[in-house]
């Protein structure tokens, strides 16, 4: 039998302790004893970028000159490699990444599974939490935000991302966004009452089913495309 071996380990200020493991070839990422993601189920990661990024992969008339992408959470990178396979430059791919640890992980034990993202010239890392990351960007500043950063507003990872989901940062991803962009968030299983609440902010809301594998029977994961609702005209 081959071993699990823990590769390395960090605990927060907050108190939530992260392992990366490897196991016959494949990486795992736990939280609190979790796993939280897996290198053998990146297929709704991937599908975060591809469904997110759907506006800008169109005709090279409707492509922004430069897109900008924010990522929330580097996770083990996965959104961020499909993102950079999508969007051919000249782009901006900037990932908000509260964990220092991740980000080394990323460049270290990971590398050899995703490659040097962190190296490409569109790569940019906030090294820092997505609510200042956001709460300092200019209005009309991303084309497409990708959030992977809780399980759903109502299973968090860490208990300072409540504030992720209040009406008031709600406001603050619409005025970030440039008025056709779009924010997509990955959730673990449907939240219907986030929904409503994304809707009550002003934002027209799609629900995609996402299977955690290409080839899963059940598409228990679901991702939620929030774009701002236009304002009919006064």
């Amino acid at each position: 039998m081959k071993p699990h071996v823990q590769l390395a380990e960090v605990t927060t200020a907050s108190g939530t302790h992260f392992s990366l493991h490897q196991h016959d070839g494949k990486f795992y990422l736990n939280y609190n004893g979790n796993e939280l993601m897996s290198s053998d189920h990146t297929y709704s990661e991937e599908l975060l970028a591809k469904i997110g990024c759907a506006a800008l992969l169109k005709g090279k008339n409707s492509r922004p000159a430069h897109p900008r992408i924010l990522i929330g959470g580097l996770g083990m990178g996965f959104t961020l490699k499909r993102a950079l396979e999508l969007v051919p430059p000249p782009a901006t791919v900037e990932v908000a990444e509260l964990i220092p640890e991740l980000v080394e992980w990323n460049r270290t034990f990971l590398v050899e599974h995703n490659g040097p993202l962190l190296d490409d010239q569109r790569t940019k890392i906030y090294h820092g939490d997505l609510f200042d990351c956001l709460s300092r960007a200019n209005k009309n500043t991303y084309d497409a935000l990708l959030l992977d950063i809780d399980n759903t507003p109502d299973d968090l990872i860490t208990p300072a991302n409540e504030r992720l989901y209040t009406p008031d940062f709600l406001a603050t991803i619409r005025k970030s966004l440039k008025p056709s962009g779009c924010v997509a968030y990955w959730l673990s299983e449907p939240a219907p009452q986030f929904k409503k609440k994304l809707r009550k902010a002003h934002f027209d809301v799609e629900e995609f089913a996402a299977k955690p594998h290409e080839n899963s029977k059940r598409a228990r994961h679901c991702i939620y495309v929030a774009r701002p609702r236009r304002e009919p005209p006064k």
